[in-house]
């Protein structure tokens, strides 16, 4: 199977760590009404659990970028224009919703500031204001469609498999959104067309990975950690 970029490591390890990281997200607010009134009022009575699912709501979707790239990489050989516009598509919906997590983040810090009632207000008073990328927001509903689609043409994923990804263009986007029985539906469906997916990825590279691959990782998470810590002193 070709993977040209991101390769079959990340791609394969997107595919497995993304839908499963979103859907943790995603239960880990279950409890709680949908609307951003609730949401603010749910993390003021449990901040770090709140912190937890929306961090990794956010640091799910940064998985999936790599695991669409790896999804649309084995659809170009015999469908390459479905595979282009299906990660084109999908990817910029995917920057939309990390936009978003970017709002919920300063949110919430507003509430640890200004207490719940002002940053409730606050956010009443701004919530619908547009944005630049206000227009790219359906292109989460129709990515994951086209990126279906491009999969089944090119047999990479079977009907069902097929079917479970287009369903992933009904979970809701937007600032501060919960959970319901829809969003728990479209990540578990996205959870079961990537796994397998990302799951063959894995079986066809070498192991253990070469020392290249595994000199650079730990490289690259070090330098993550070096500017991570940099940026917090500052």
């Amino acid at each position: 199977m070709r993977t040209a970029l991101p390769g079959r490591w990340i791609g394969g390890l997107s595919c497995l760590l993304g839908p499963s990281t979103l859907l943790a997200g995603i239960l880990l607010r279950a409890d709680v009404d949908f609307f951003f009134p609730e949401q603010l009022a749910a993390y003021a009575r449990h901040p770090v659990r709140w912190s937890v699912s929306y961090g990794a709501f956010a640091l799910g979707v940064l998985l999936l970028v790599p695991a669409v790239l790896a999804l649309a990489a084995a659809i170009a050989p015999s469908h390459p224009r479905w595979a282009r516009w299906g990660a084109l598509l999908t990817t910029a919906g995917l920057g939309v919703r990390l936009f978003h997590a970017g709002q919920d983040h300063l949110a919430f810090r507003m509430v640890d500031a200004l207490g719940p009632e002002a940053a409730h207000q606050a956010i009443a008073d701004t919530y619908a204001v547009p944005h630049p990328l206000a227009p790219a927001a359906p292109l989460c509903l129709a990515g994951w469609i086209v990126l279906a689609v491009g999969a089944f043409r090119a047999g990479v994923l079977g009907p069902l498999r097929a079917l479970a990804l287009a369903t992933t263009s009904i979970l809701m986007i937007g600032v501060l959104k919960g959970t319901d029985p829809t969003s728990i539906l479209a990540a578990a469906a996205l959870a079961a067309a990537l796994v397998p997916f990302g799951t063959t990825l894995l079986r066809t590279v070498p192991w253990p990975p070469p020392s290249r691959l595994a000199a650079a990782t730990v490289a690259t998470l070090a330098a993550l950690g070096a500017l991570t810590f940099l940026g917090t002193a500052g």
